[in-house]
């Protein structure tokens, strides 16, 4: 696997400590910039990419770098820099010299790495058995192997987190109609973002299991490398396997609540945007968001109102955030602000999680509606509970859909249904009217999470919505 190994130091690496790290490798091997300098890239002397080093990253929110690299991470309190080097796997003592790169940094700035035990302050001297280092051909640090079709990244880690570098090789990939795929060993997860960016097909997530071999994380469907990319292998019946591994899955009684909401603003120069979530955090939580980014690890302290700069600056382009809770409650979102012809529209969605004996506050969602509905411009929310782990991370092993629990259609919408076609689905089944009776928001509960059948009755309800005049 590609080696990334991260320095975490109470301080700022000046330019000093950095040139101390690049030293690792001796006078011979040559230093250049790319990505408009925000990558430091350490070359043998034809040119040839060895060590690529993400700018550092200041963070603010408690406990990312446990959540991101295991709970038994050692690391300064935050804020904390990050600083990422990552090691082309054409050269096999490029990952030696990302280790002393690292270890460099946290040693003159009295810091900690992950892993551990890659941290050196060797001088890592290059040596190959041919007559010239083999190149990095990849068009992105980030990207191992590349084919016509597919770009593969490699990624040894215990939680793979959408960081910068994943991003930048996502849009690579579309960007040339290639698709990405991730292969991890078996005890890997990924984040929230992580998965949300993968999407589905052509996008995979390919898990090495020792005695499966490999298959896919999300849908369990065995593969093989054929042709330049990792596809579904076939039974003599045209049918995909799906590994063993996949469906080896243990319920310990975890939960996640999952809120979908949308709202939509007049695109208005005093709007700030970010307060729906604010408002959707604070009362299932008791606390605003801790920190949000377009990246991970998330860096930058909570703001609406930075949030809403960044949107403006980015306008008419969407703009896509992930926003972070406290360790204490697992809690991670990711928005989409886009500007539309209606309007500016916020798409949300906040993941909760819960330990066995953590109830979660479902009592506290028609409250919510009303507030959402009256406040924010909310225009549909849809609140489901289900099976997951409460630190909110995607193992690669078989899940069920999470149960609906609660549907809120917000007043600019059940005015384009019709009210009286909304408040009246065929169903056993009455809305709550939410705000003012001349032109409601309606809010249908649907069950507590436990009931499978609540599905059926979610899409009899939605059929019935869509007939509207």
């Amino acid at each position: 696997m590609t080696k990334d190994v991260i320095a975490l130091t109470p301080t700022m690496p000046d330019v000093r400590t950095l040139l101390a790290g690049l030293y690792a490798g001796g006078p011979d091997l040559r230093v250049r910039t790319a990505a408009d300098g925000a990558v430091v890239q350490l070359c043998t002397p034809d040119g040839n990419t060895l060590v690529s080093i993400e700018a550092p990253i200041l963070i603010h929110t408690p406990g990312e770098p446990a959540r991101l690299l295991g709970t038994g991470t050692t690391a300064p309190d935050t804020p904390v820099w990050w600083t990422e080097a990552r090691a082309t796997t054409a050269v096999p003592e490029a990952g030696q010299l990302a280790g002393s790169f690292a270890g460099r940094l946290a040693t003159v700035l009295g810091g900690t790495t992950w892993p551990p035990e890659a941290a050196t302050t060797d001088v890592i001297p290059l040596t190959t058995d041919g007559p010239a280092t083999p190149a990095n051909t990849t068009p992105h640090p980030a990207i191992d192997v590349l084919t016509d079709t597919t770009a593969v990244v490699l990624q040894d880690r215990p939680v793979i987190p959408m960081t910068s570098w994943l991003s930048d090789a996502l849009r690579t990939a579309i960007t040339s109609d290639r698709a990405l795929h991730i292969v991890t060993p078996n005890t890997a997860r990924l984040t929230l973002p992580t998965r949300n960016a993968l999407g589905g097909h052509p996008h995979r997530w390919v898990v090495q299991d020792p005695h499966d071999g490999y298959y896919d994380g999300l849908s369990g469907a065995v593969l093989r490398w054929q042709n330049g990319t990792f596809a579904p292998t076939r039974t003599a019946s045209g049918t995909t396997p799906v590994a063993p591994a996949f469906t080896n899955t243990t319920d310990t009684g975890e939960r996640q609540l999952i809120l979908a909401l949308r709202t939509r603003h007049p695109a208005d120069e005093q709007l700030i945007l970010g307060r729906a979530l604010e408002t959707t955090w604070r009362h299932l939580t008791g606390t605003p968001p801790a920190g949000w980014s377009t990246a991970e690890p998330v860096n930058l302290p909570w703001s609406i109102r930075q949030l809403t700069d960044l949107a403006r600056r980015r306008a008419p382009q969407p703009t896509w955030l992930i926003a972070i809770g406290h360790p204490d409650r697992p809690a991670l979102a990711t928005i989409r602000i886009a500007r539309t012809p209606a309007g500016v529209e916020e798409d949300i969605t906040l993941s909760l999680g819960y330990g066995e004996y953590e109830p979660p506050p479902l009592e506290a969602i028609p409250s919510l509606a009303e507030a959402l509905t009256t406040e924010h411009a909310l225009t549909s929310m849809l609140a489901s509970l289900g099976h997951g782990p409460r630190d909110l991370t995607i193992p690669p092993h078989s899940a069920t859909p999470p149960n609906p629990v609660a549907l809120t259609l917000g007043p600019e919408t059940v005015h384009e249904i019709g009210t009286h076609h909304a408040e009246h689905p065929p169903l056993n089944l009455t809305p709550t009217q939410l705000g003012p009776t001349s032109r409601p928001a309606l809010h249908y509960p649907l069950g507590d999470g436990t009931d499978d059948q609540t599905w059926t009755t979610l899409k009899h309800l939605t059929q019935h919505l869509r007939t509207g005049t």
